[in-house]
């Protein structure tokens, strides 16, 4: 399958918008990895950025996009990712942010990070294989799906969705250990990728369903002192870790809405944790991204 066959040449590079930016870079980066280059008129690292970049995507033939915004004319998103100073460039995939950089680079530099970006979505010649082996896990066939992830990594080193489906195999044996082990062998250039970091996330709370208290006990104690965020905290962990994923994330932004620097922010980093452990279109994962929002911005 061609990730581009849908893109015209003139979608590959953009004038974006705030308005936009939803569609244009999110869910754009859903098929392909979208970059967004942050910049305005006055800045004159921009005007050698710019081009290059420019440049750096038509090379790549469709396989990433590019999506110009001006500061000036467009502040809201800017002013969201935090952007300081200009240039700043953002790399989306999959909805979220994987790469970037501030400043002016040489243009070897930008090749190496758009060539990084493409590899990113890897080679669709070998989809039909993971997709046989992504049936396997869900009939539990475990073995055979790992020996397919690893024909496929071992073929294509740097395809993300073959590691992430080494370490899933893994996870649903309790091998967490070699869940890890996979993950950190993962090339560098996919170990911050959204399967990558969706693993990791998984691993993470399996580590601590291990050491979760009993359901029972915990609502009972925050029943008993509602002021006690430790155990609404350790509430949360365990109802995530006997499924209840939903009830978890209710619990941490109640946490959230009790007091949002609990523990350094612990609450809104476990959502984080849970969310990016939940495939991107996820019913419980959007909710509990737009109710986070809501109290963030209250």
């Amino acid at each position: 399958m061609d990730l581009t066959a849908d893109l015209n040449t003139k979608d590959i590079i953009i004038d974006g918008t705030d308005a936009g930016f939803m569609d244009d870079v999110i869910a754009a980066s859903q098929q392909v990895p979208v970059i967004v280059d942050f910049w305005a008129t006055w800045c004159g690292p921009c005007k050698t950025l710019g081009p290059a970049l420019e440049a750096a995507v038509k090379k790549a033939g469709g396989k990433v996009r590019l999506v110009k915004i001006d500061v000036d004319k467009q502040p809201q998103f800017a002013a969201q990712l935090r952007v300081q100073s200009i240039p700043t460039v953002y790399a989306f995939w999959q909805g979220q942010p994987v790469d970037g950089f501030q400043g002016a680079i040489p243009p070897s530099q930008v090749d190496e990070f758009v060539n990084k970006l493409s590899a990113l979505a890897g080679d669709d010649g070998l989809g039909a294989a993971l997709d046989a082996a992504d049936e396997m896990m869900e009939q539990g066939a475990f073995a055979e799906a790992t020996e397919i992830y690893n024909a496929v990594s071992q073929e294509e080193p740097e395809n993300a969705r073959a590691y992430a489906g080494l370490v899933s195999a893994a996870l649903a044996q309790n091998d967490l250990d070699g869940a890890e082990a996979v993950l950190n062998g993962a090339p560098a250039v996919i170990a911050k990728s959204p399967d990558l970091e969706a693993v990791r996330a998984r691993l993470e709370l399996a580590r601590q369903a291990a050491s979760a208290g009993p359901v029972d006990d915990l609502r009972a104690a925050v029943a008993a002192d509602p002021a006690n965020l430790q155990a609404l905290f350790d509430l949360a962990t365990a109802l995530h870790a006997s499924g209840d994923v939903q009830g978890a994330v209710d619990s941490l932004l109640d946490l959230f809405r009790k007091d949002r620097e609990w523990n350094d922010g612990a609450a809104k980093a476990q959502l984080f944790t849970i969310f990016d452990a939940l495939p991107p279109k996820d019913p419980i994962a959007l909710a509990g991204r737009r109710r986070l929002s809501s109290l963030i911005f209250a």
